[in-house]
């Protein structure tokens, strides 16, 4: 398993990349940056010609493992980071340029220029699929619960959560967990937001919520990386809202405009799941065979049929 992981703070601290990051209200502020004109190019986009240009990428990264999170030394590392380094590479942009943000300030942040695509294992979903430009996802998603040794309320899904008004759930700002627990009758008074997985571990661990929802592959990662605490994670599941299964995968993002930057990146994607090479990329970080799927973002973006 990759080895602990950095605080963002303490990340920004030691790059000194904490002075372009301002935090108000959980937004993201950015000094001396104007936002992008998304209609400056109507036809697809330069991108890939510019940052071949430049011979690098700013990649957008939140400090969640396994997807994308720093070392113990101070080395950005993860599945995002993995397979990005892979990609650009085969692209002809041979550095990858970190710049770690909120989870929650992602978007916000690509849309003011801080970084050009966003990797971070993002679930694409309608909603953002309306603000961002998604490739297609390289990994599937299922949904556990992070909870005491022996899961004494029985949490296996949503519905348990719902059907026990005494639970108390933590959740991560800015994911998408919330919106599932609640689309299954979780009330909103009954979900605390946590900054990132470790604070929603340390909130299971010290009795402040009952469970910590996040992605299957979050949560085992973030409990291999506190081995002593008496917890463990539920079995995986596909989260269902109003009766429908919400099947979805983590994929990077781009700006809207830039369609030819995504149909280049899928392009090399799709090479490297058809030779396994994908598979040989994320396994280090906690993946499996289970996690590789052939969803679109096609897929992905349409809101899934009552």
């Amino acid at each position: 398993m990759p080895g602990q992981s950095w605080t963002r703070r303490d990340f920004l601290r030691r790059t000194g990349a904490l002075s372009a990051l301002t935090m108000v209200g959980g937004g993201l502020g950015l000094s001396a940056c104007s936002k992008v004109d998304l209609e400056s190019e109507p036809n697809g986009g330069t991108l890939l010609d510019r940052l071949r240009e430049r011979g690098s990428v700013r990649v957008g990264f939140a400090n969640e493992g396994p997807y994308s999170y720093v070392n113990g030394d101070a080395e950005v590392t993860g599945e995002a980071v993995a397979l990005a380094r892979a990609i650009f590479g085969r692209l002809g942009v041979p550095e990858l340029e970190p710049i770690p943000s909120e989870f929650g300030s992602l978007i916000a942040g690509l849309k003011v220029g801080l970084f050009d695509v966003i990797g971070a294992g993002m679930f694409i979903l309608p909603e953002r699929c309306a603000e961002v430009l998604f490739t297609n996802p390289d990994y599937r998603a299922t949904a556990a619960f992070l909870v005491p040794k022996g899961n004494p309320l029985g949490i296996q899904t949503y519905e348990d959560v719902a059907a026990n008004p005494d639970i108390r759930l933590g959740t991560l700002i800015g994911a998408v967990e919330a919106t599932y627990a609640t689309g299954a009758g979780v009330s909103e008074d009954a979900i605390t937001p946590y900054q990132d997985a470790l604070s929603g571990l340390d909130a299971v661990n010290t009795e402040r919520v009952d469970a910590f929802s996040l992605t299957t592959a979050s949560l085992k990662y973030t409990l291999s990386t506190t081995p002593n605490t008496d917890l463990e994670v539920t079995q995986p599941f596909v989260p269902e809202v109003d009766g429908v299964p919400q099947e979805t995968g983590g994929a990077f993002a781009f700006l809207l405009d830039q369609q030819n930057m995504v149909t280049a990146f899928n392009e090399e994607l799709a090479k490297l799941k058809e030779s396994g090479e994908l598979l040989d990329i994320v396994g280090p970080f906690g993946f499996t065979e289970e996690e590789m799927t052939d969803l679109t973002a096609e897929d992905l973006c349409q809101a899934p049929a009552a």
